[in-house]
C-alpha cells in the first residue's frame, strides 16, 4: 500500500511521546505480528492466496481488530500478496501458490485506533538459487536499514546502509515505492526511500517517531512497470524476481525499537 506516500520532501514529523501512545503503537504491533505467525503455516504450495486473504480477515475480526488495507482507497482484500516478479500491492486471487514460488504477504492492522504494519517473503518448497539470494538479500537489507539509524540521525542513513549492500551484491533497490510514518494513520510523515535521496536529510528521526523500513530488492535492475489494470499491482521492469521485508519501528530515546517482532519468524541474521 506504499504508493500512497508521495515522494517529496517532509517535515513537522508526528511524535509519539506519552506512554499511552507508545502503548498503543505497541499493541498494534504486537498483534499484527500474531497475524503474520498465524498465517505462518498456512503459507505453502497448494493454497491460494485469496484463502490466505480470508484467513486473515477472519483472524483479525475476531479479534475485534480492522483489517486496515481493505476498503483502502478501494483496495479490496485484507492483504498484499506479491508473488515471484511482484514488487509490491499484490491483490490476493485464485491462483495457488506453487512449488519455487516466492510471496511476499504484507499484512496491516488497525488495534483501537492504531495501526501495526509488517511484511515478510515466504519460499514456497524447493525455490531456486536465485529465489533463495534475492530472499536473503531483502531480509538482510531490512536489518541492515534498522541498524543505520539512531536518536536524532536523518532518514537518508536508511537509504545509504540498503543501497550500499545492495549494489555490492548486485541488486536493484526499487526508488518508486518505500516506507512511511505511520501512528494513527495508515501513511504519514517521513517517507522512508530505501535509496539515499537528499531530500530525507532534513528528516530527522526524534523520539517518538513511529515508521516503517520496507526494501524492496530486485534480483534485476530496479525499474518497475506502472501498476496493472486492477491499479495495484506492481511487477519488476525486466521481469526479475522481487523479495521484500518489513518492521514497523518506533524511534524511543534509546535507539529503534522493532514493534513487529513474531514469536515465530526468522529472526535477525537467519540463513534462508
Amino acid at each position: 500500500m506504499k504508493r500512497m506516500v508521495p515522494l517529496r520532501r517532509r517535515s513537522g514529523l508526528p511524535q509519539y511521546n506519552t506512554d499511552e501512545e507508545r502503548d498503543g503503537l505497541r499493541a498494534a504491533g504486537h498483534f499484527n505480528a500474531e497475524l503474520l505467525d498465524f498465517l505462518r503455516p498456512h503459507v505453502q504450495s497448494g493454497i491460494t492466496t485469496d484463502q490466505l486473504d480470508a484467513k486473515a480477515e477472519e483472524f483479525t475480526r475476531d479479534h475485534g481488530h480492522i483489517p486496515a488495507c481493505l476498503g483502502y482507497n478501494g483496495y479490496p482484500k485484507t492483504i498484499c500478496s506479491s508473488l515471484n516478479d511482484v514488487v509490491c500491492h499484490g491483490i490476493p486471487n485464485d491462483r495457488e501458490l506453487r512449488n519455487g514460488d516466492i510471496v511476499n504477504i504484507d499484512c496491516t492492522t488497525i488495534v483501537d485506533g492504531w495501526f501495526g504494519d509488517q511484511s515478510e517473503t515466504f519460499l514456497i518448497g524447493e525455490v531456486s538459487a536465485d529465489a533463495k539470494r534475492i530472499t536473503q538479500g531483502a531480509f538482510d537489507a531490512l536489518w541492515i536499514g534498522i541498524h543505520a539509524v539512531h536518536p536524532f540521525c536523518a532518514v537518508i542513513e536508511i537509504g545509504k546502509a540498503i543501497t550500499k549492500f545492495a549494489r555490492e551484491q548486485g541488486f536493484g533497490v526499487v526508488e518508486n515505492y518505500q516506507g512511511h510514518g505511520i501512528g494513527r494513520k495508515f501513511h504519514q510523515e517521513p517517507g522512508i526511500p530505501h535509496v539515499p535521496f537528499r531530500r530525507s536529510r532534513s528528516d530527522i528521526l526524534v523520539p517518538g517517531v513511529s515508521f516503517t523500513i520496507e526494501p524492496m530488492l530486485n534480483l534485476g535492475a530496479a525499474g518497475t512497470k506502472p501498476p496493472l489494470d486492477d491499479g495495484w499491482t506492481v511487477l519488476t521492469e525486466d521481469g526479475s524476481l522481487s523479495a521484500q521485508f518489513e518492521h514497523h519501528i518506533l524511534m524511543t530515546e534509546e535507539g529503534p525499537e522493532i514493534l513487529t517482532l513474531t514469536k515465530n519468524g526468522p529472526k535477525e541474521g537467519h540463513r534462508f
